[in-house]
Order: C-alpha cells, then sequence, then structure tokens
C-alpha cells in the first residue's frame, strides 16, 4: 500500500456477533479527493470512520492511512484528523478555552494555530462564548477548527451538514470547498445527496455493509448513460419507428405526455431524429436528462436481494429519470 495514499481499505470488516456491520469493503482516496462516503442510514458508514480514525479494531481486512495502519497508534495519525458523529466540547467553557484544551493534548505548536483556525472556520468573533450558546452549525465548525489545529493532509468528517439550516449547510459547504481548495483531502460520510454532488469528485455507495460503487462521479453518470423525453405529433407511431431503430434502448411509453428513451450514442439520437421525420411524426420537443447523484443512489441502494448487478442497476435510473419527469427541463 503506498504511503501517498490517504485511504486504502481492503476488504475492511466488522462483525457485532452475527451481525456483519461492514461487509469486505474496498476503496482508495487519492491525494486532492473530496471524497463522499454515501449509504443508507444503518449501512455501516459511521463503523467504517471508525475504524479508519483507529477507534475500533476491524474483523477482517485492513486500512491503512498513508501507507500507516491506524491501530498501531498515535503516530499512526500524523497528518490525519476528524470526527465521528457530532463533535462534543465542554459547553461551560468558551470555543477558544476548548481550542487551548485540544491544542494542550496535540502539541506540535497547535496552541499557536488557534487564532489561524478560528479565521478559518469563521468562529473568531464567538471564540469567546461558552460553546453551550453555540448552534449546532458553529460547534460543527468549531469541530472542524479542532481538526485543523493539527494541520491535517486527511480529513475525515462523519455527518457535517445533518442537522444544519440551509446556511448552515451552504457554510458548510463553502468551508470544506476551501479546505479542498488548499490541498487538503478531504472524506466526509453523509447521506444529504446534493450537498455531496456540490462537493465531491468521487464516492463510494454503500448499501447493507458492501460497496455498491466506487469511483468518479463522472463515470458513474456515464455508466448510466442519457435518457431522453421525446414529444412528436404521433407518439404511437414514434414509438414503433424508435423500437425499430438501430441504438434506441428502452421505448418507455408509459411517460404523461410523450415518451420516454436512452440513445445508445449521438449518432443513433440522429438517426432517429430522421427516421422520425421520415415517418411522418414531426419532433415537437426532445429534451435530454441526466440521471442526478439521488436516482443513481436509489438505483444503487434499493435493488432486491437478487437483482442484477451495480451496472444494470444504474442503467435503470437513466430510464427512470424521463418517465419520472414530464416538464422536459
Amino acid at each position: 500500500m503506498s504511503a501517498e495514499t490517504p485511504i486504502e481499505a481492503r476488504g475492511l470488516t466488522k462483525r457485532y456477533g452475527e451481525l456483519v456491520a461492514v461487509d469486505a469493503v474496498d476503496l482508495t482516496v487519492e491525494p486532492g479527493d473530496v471524497f463522499g462516503y454515501l449509504g443508507p442510514n444503518g449501512a455501516g458508514k459511521t463503523t467504517s470512520l471508525r475504524m479508519m480514525l483507529g477507534l475500533i479494531r476491524p474483523s477482517a481486512g485492513s486500512v491503512r492511512l498513508f501507507g500507516r495502519d491506524p491501530q498501531a497508534g498515535v503516530a499512526a495519525l500524523d497528518g490525519v484528523a476528524g470526527f465521528v458523529e457530532e463533535p462534543r466540547f465542554y459547553p461551560y467553557l468558551t470555543g477558544r478555552r476548548n481550542l487551548e484544551l485540544c491544542a494542550s493534548l496535540d502539541g506540535h505548536g497547535a496552541a499557536g494555530r488557534i487564532d489561524e483556525v478560528l479565521d478559518v472556520v469563521e468562529l473568531s468573533d464567538r471564540a469567546r462564548d461558552r460553546v453551550g450558546g453555540y448552534s449546532h452549525g458553529m460547534r460543527q465548525r468549531l469541530g472542524i477548527a479542532a481538526a485543523l489545529l493539527r494541520r491535517p493532509r486527511l480529513l475525515l468528517v462523519d455527518e457535517p451538514a445533518t442537522g444544519l439550516d440551509p446556511a448552515g449547510m451552504r457554510d458548510m459547504r463553502l468551508l470544506i470547498r476551501r479546505l479542498a481548495d488548499d490541498g487538503m483531502t478531504v472524506l466526509l460520510s453523509s447521506h444529504l445527496l446534493a450537498e455531496v454532488e456540490e462537493l465531491c469528485n468521487r464516492v463510494a455507495i454503500v448499501r447493507k455493509g458492501s460497496v455498491a460503487y466506487e469511483g468518479a462521479l463522472s463515470d458513474l453518470r456515464r455508466a448510466a448513460g442519457s435518457s431522453y423525453r421525446l414529444r412528436t405529433t404521433d407518439d404511437a407511431l414514434a414509438a414503433r419507428v424508435a423500437a425499430a431503430q438501430p441504438g434506441i434502448e428502452e421505448v418507455d411509453q408509459s411517460v404523461e405526455g410523450g415518451l420516454g428513451l436512452r440513445a445508445a450514442s449521438d449518432d443513433a439520437l440522429g438517426e432517429l431524429s430522421r427516421a422520425l421525420v421520415e415517418s411522418g411524426a414531426l419532433i415537437l420537443e426532445l429534451a435530454p436528462r441526466h440521471a442526478t447523484l439521488e436516482e443513481l443512489f436509489f438505483a444503487l441502494t434499493e435493488s432486491s436481494e437478487d437483482g442484477g448487478g451495480g451496472g444494470d442497476r444504474v442503467a435503470v435510473a437513466a430510464t427512470s429519470v424521463a418517465a419520472n419527469d414530464g416538464s422536459g427541463s
């Protein structure tokens, strides 16, 4: 395993008796990634992060942070910081005093960075207020400030935007984006898909403890392909023409006010347009739609036990986009 790779997990497994909370997870987080670790509640996300941070021991498999085993001791977490679930502080102490206590444990000049990290998370003006009076979003940002005292190269955060109001979610998103732009690698566990879609370049989607997909968001969308909503002057005729056309797949006549379909390529779509004109079914609307992360997520996590593989489930999502979208936008 490479000493330059922030996170490498191979066969990572955690069992509690007969319950398999994390089931043979393989994933790689590359330098500079903003990596989303996604899954429904109970999918094993938090348990995975606990193993990555050395808080619990795997039942099987391994995880390495910059090539080091987090179970090997504090030195193995050099350059790594984060928190699991909600960060905890002494509510009767000020934000600054809480950070001073954290810095005394970290050492290595951490106390001299308190003003810097308060400025990064935009809490300088509330540093002398008691944490008990902080909002949930402010406590989340203070948790990141405490993590930044270590000057980490890798930051792991568990559900950082959960429970935040829209303004708090925006602030958290902007903060993580600033950290990533400064060169930090970030892994965030979340079920807030819109946030992940805006922030992350790569994701792992977990289902019942196992990874259903790992890779770039762009590759996931490419695997799903593009779907289209089609309206013509004669949709019944258009459906027959489309079904007979090479490269046109999964023609769906249940779409209200039109048809849903998938095209294997732009050339296939162009040939379909020509065939429709020649048949007399003139095109009124042909609108592309791309599956969102939410649609792909549900395609991967809500399939039946005996359903198809990940690629099959992703492909289904692209067709369902057109079927469920009546706006054509």
